[in-house]
């Protein structure tokens, strides 16, 4: 006697019961979908429906957790590609490192000098530098948001090449925080009020690292499956959008403490 499920009929089941049974997996997986006869499936539907339509929440919970499920999923993918890009992210000759080099905690941001949310965000980093003795920033530029902020991200790039650590952040902070759009002019005029040496950072600007810098960045946000800005990693979570700082050193101070986002 076959112990297949589709073998029993399906007159007599509660519609309740059969419903939940096809909701909870019998008949996600074309296996056993195939297991039901014609017949069968054709008296499915009206089940189906009739007790969605009594019970419409079962859909919103199933949505919940569906949502939930492909959330976790993204974060289990994205933390496989932070173990294996540990060193493009965290110790690069494309970023600015600002904080502790050495410290317990590291917090990447990608960003663009022209995204408005960056810009909100830029004394929440301020903040976390202050705040935090132990943590190292690393600035990643991710330039998205048109030619403008290309421009800028070269000139920021050959900066780096003069500026490092505070010097670097005074230039970062001033640029990132000018009004109206950014590009190559705006970059440079911050740079020499600053006391850049111009004629160094032209030519530094035409290197080709620079566009190998951008380009390197670029592939690893996308290897991230980073849409937007501003984008962070703390410690080894990928954490999307302009969260504000509570949320930003809740999870640093979690990472200080146990090693994790969450410490339980």
């Amino acid at each position: 006697m076959s112990t297949h499920r589709s073998a029993f009929p399906l007159r007599g089941l509660r519609p309740a019961v059969l419903a939940l049974a096809i909701l909870s997996g019998l008949g996600t997986a074309p296996s056993r979908a195939a297991e039901f006869s014609d017949a069968q499936k054709a008296a499915l539907g009206p089940i189906i429906k009739d007790y969605l339509l009594q019970n419409p929440e079962v859909m919103r919970d199933a949505m919940v957790a569906l949502e939930k499920k492909q959330k976790d999923e993204e974060q289990a993918r994205r933390l496989e590609v932070v173990n294996k890009a540990s060193t493009d992210l965290f110790d690069s000759s494309f970023q600015a490192t600002l904080g502790n080099p050495r410290g317990k905690v590291s917090l990447v941001e990608f960003f663009d000098y022209n995204c408005g949310y960056c810009k909100r965000a830029l004394d929440d980093t301020a903040k976390l530098l202050k705040s935090e003795p132990d943590l190292k920033v690393v600035l990643k530029d991710f330039p998205v948001l048109g030619p403008g902020s290309v421009e800028a991200a070269q000139v920021a790039s050959a900066v780096r090449n003069q500026f490092k650590g505070d010097r670097f952040w005074q230039y970062h902070y001033k640029l990132l925080s000018t009004h109206g759009p950014i590009a190559k002019a705006q970059a440079l005029a911050v740079a020499k009020d600053l006391g850049a040496d111009m004629d160094q950072l032209a030519r530094d600007m035409d290197k080709p690292d620079i566009k190998a810098g951008l380009e390197a960045n670029m592939r690893l946000a996308d290897s991230l499956s980073l849409t937007g800005t501003p984008s962070y990693i703390v410690g080894r979570d990928v954490v999307v959008g302009a969260v504000g700082y509570d949320e930003l050193k809740g999870r640093v101070d979690n990472y200080m403490l146990c090693g994790k986002a969450e410490c339980s």
